[in-house]
């Protein structure tokens, strides 16, 4: 399993973020560099890329709030 994880350093302090959007669904395959995810930080959004190929396993749905290096999804 291939973690997708949100940079640390993509915002400081114990601002949370929410997934706003799941590109793939659940047991979806995907590609490395597939766009799986948008990111809400802040008012920003970040694109999230897959990190390999493989099968996309969801752990943070869409609109729930975790904080800076919490793992949101796998690649397996």
């Amino acid at each position: 399993m291939i973690p997708v994880v949100i940079p640390p350093d993509l915002w400081e302090g114990d601002v949370e973020g929410a997934v706003s959007a799941w590109l793939f669904a659940e047991g979806d395959a995907v590609r490395e560099g597939d766009l799986i995810a948008e990111v809400m930080v802040e008012k920003t959004s970040y694109d999230v890329t897959a990190p390999a190929d493989g099968m996309l396993q969801i752990r943070i749905p869409a609109e729930t709030p975790f904080k800076r290096g919490t793992i949101i999804a796998a690649i397996g």
